[in-house]
């Protein structure tokens, strides 16, 4: 069973507890009158990738929902009070930045960060990769270790049943893959992505990733490096330092992570983001140049603006 759409009633303010299922939110749901029946919100919170984002803290949502309109409510960061938002990919930098929102000086986040330790199986002295990206809601008065405490948290729970093992690559190497993974490439091509920096690393050629050097100098929300750029003497740079740098360039999602640890075949050594929404991949250095060519065409005519 399940309310109808468009005959909601008045609002209550619901908590969610860290690490809730579906099923004990749509229970909790049930028991406030949000939803008819816990089973129809589980139905759809399994159906919905989205799910996973909603935040732990207060909600306010009004009653008498369908269970579609409880998961968008619930997801909808207008109704949680005291809201931080960790975008897909976002920065270790930024993230301190959003927290000194809750009244917070940046010299007290930055103290947090580092009382805080790397989830365990991890060998890594930076939190960079471990602030899981969703909604987090907190209570007035919280503090900066419980926030982060929160996000590593999350970053847990959300990867627990995920295996980190593999032959060549640390844990740590694993989520640097993932977030370089994250920052490279749209959802449909992570895995192809993933299977672009095994193949180069394997043949010994620098990953070259715009990515990183933006990461160095500390910039967002440009695509393009300079040539002066990709010359920067920094362990960042992975235009001239070869393998991996020293560790992630952003928080990676679950589909980021899955993809890094179990990537199709292929051979491919080369891709280019011919508009923004076609990402072509080769092992062709000729075809590379081709396809870098009409990038640049599209570039100029304003296609990516």
């Amino acid at each position: 069973p399940d309310f109808k759409p468009g005959n909601a009633g008045p609002e209550v303010l619901i908590e969610i507890l860290p690490g809730e299922t579906g099923s004990e939110i749509g229970a909790k749901l049930e028991t406030f009158g949000v939803v008819k029946s816990s089973l129809a919100f589980f139905r759809v919170a399994v159906a919905d990738e989205r799910s996973g984002r909603i935040a732990p803290g207060e909600h306010s949502v009004q009653t008498r929902l369908s269970a579609q309109e409880a998961l968008n409510q619930l997801l909808d960061p207008a109704r949680i009070p005291n809201l931080i938002v960790i975008r897909d990919g976002e920065r270790l930098t930024e993230i301190q930045e959003s927290i000194t929102r809750f009244g917070l000086s940046l010299s007290e986040v930055r103290e947090a960060f580092a009382n805080q330790l790397a989830p365990s199986g991890f060998e890594s002295k930076s939190l960079e990769g471990f602030l899981y990206p969703a909604q987090y809601s907190f209570n007035k008065g919280v503090s900066a270790d419980q926030i982060v405490r929160a996000m590593i948290d999350k970053f847990v729970s959300t990867t627990k049943d995920l295996s980190w093992k593999s032959k060549d690559f640390s844990p740590h190497d694993l989520l640097t893959i993932a977030s370089l993974v994250q920052t490279e490439g749209r959802p449909d091509d992570f895995g192809n992505v993933a299977r672009v920096i095994y193949n180069r690393i394997e043949k010994g050629m620098p990953l070259q990733f715009d990515s990183t050097v933006h990461y160095a100098l500390n910039r967002r929300g440009e695509i393009r490096v300079s040539i002066a750029d990709t010359k920067i003497n920094h362990p960042y740079n992975t235009f001239i330092y070869r393998g991996l740098p020293p560790g992630p360039i952003g928080s990676p999602t679950r589909a980021a992570i899955e993809a890094t640890l179990n990537p199709p075949v292929g051979d491919w050594l080369y891709f280019v983001t011919v508009t923004p929404k076609e990402t072509r991949f080769t092992s062709s250095y000729e075809e590379f140049l081709t396809w870098k060519a009409e990038y640049k065409r599209n570039f100029k005519a304003g296609l990516f603006e």
